[in-house]
Order: structure tokens, then sequence, then C-alpha cells
């Protein structure tokens, strides 16, 4: 910026974006100086380094004004998470598809765990059977990101999106 640039010649432009070509680094200074504004070298690879005489402040102001509205409007996708029982009944897994679908509309992942209890971890094929259940009630909706896995006491498994669709009436 002003001083600090190097370069002894620059492609300069000025604040209404127009070019007025190649000069000396003291030609543009004495311009910037003359409109009460600042030089700054904008692309100091290219051959000439290309300056700009603009207000640094207020451009500086704008810069993080955006980047501040960039981070605003930015939505974290999350891993939300849905815990089922092995016994669970035929409505009620299809009301806890129904909220997983919600999450899968907003663009979440979501990974699905079967929680076994008790004597259900002799069995633990029953999870498997739920899970592929499951993964085929909502087969044409999502794509798994993680296959159904036993660690300890739960099945996990992650899925995500594809076609969103909303869940109909869906057949046992």
């Amino acid at each position: 910026m002003n001083q600090e640039i190097r370069a002894s010649q620059l492609r300069v432009i000025d604040e209404d974006g127009h070019q007025l070509g190649i000069l000396s680094k003291e030609e543009a200074l004495n311009i910037a100086r003359q409109k009460e504004l600042d030089l700054v070298e904008i692309s100091p690879d290219a051959k000439p380094p290309v300056a700009k005489i603009i207000n640094w402040g207020k451009f500086n102001y704008q810069k993080t004004k955006t980047q501040q509205k960039n981070r605003k409007n930015t939505k974290t996708l999350d891993i939300k998470q849905m815990r089922l029982g092995l016994k669970i009944s035929d409505n009620d897994l299809m009301i806890k598809l129904k909220k997983v679908e919600k999450f899968l509309n907003i663009g979440h992942k979501v990974k699905i765990t079967l929680v076994y209890k008790g004597r259900e971890q002799a069995h633990k094929d029953i999870g498997f059977q739920l899970a592929n259940k499951i993964i085929t009630i909502l087969s044409d909706k999502i794509i798994i990101d993680q296959q159904p896995q036993l660690t300890g006491k739960q099945l996990n498994f992650v899925i995500r999106a594809s076609n969103i669709k909303p869940i109909e009436q869906i057949e046992k």
C-alpha cells in the first residue's frame, strides 16, 4: 500500500475501475494523493503488478462487512443422531423415520443408533435385521455413508440424503 509498494512500474486502475495504463510508482502515488485516496497493490504477481486507487479504510470496512455477512449466512451441518431400541413397534419406527427425514431434508447427516439392552446382546442379528429394514424403507431417499457396525452395546450407521421426497404411506 502506498510507499510500501516495491515495483517501479504498475498497471494502475482508478477508483471507477478505468485503466490508467502502465505508470511509474511515483506517478501513480501522485494521482492517488491528488484524489486523496490510497494506492493499493491488488495483484503483485502480474507483469507488471496491478495497483488500484481506492479509499483503503472504506474498502477494508466493506470487506470485513461482507465476510461477516458470509459467515452469518453459512449453515453448519451437523450429524444428527436417532436412537432406537430393538423392540420398537412399526408405528413408532415410522414416526422416528419421519423425524430422520426432516433432518435429511435440511441437509444433515443422520447417525442411527440401535441400542441393545440386557439379553438382546445375545441376538445381534435382530439389530442388523432392523437396520436393513430402515435402509430398505428409506432406500430411494438415502445414501449410506457408514455401513451398520456393531460397537459394544450399539449398532451404528450413518446416512445422508440423495433425492429428497416426503415419506408417504409406507407398507410394512
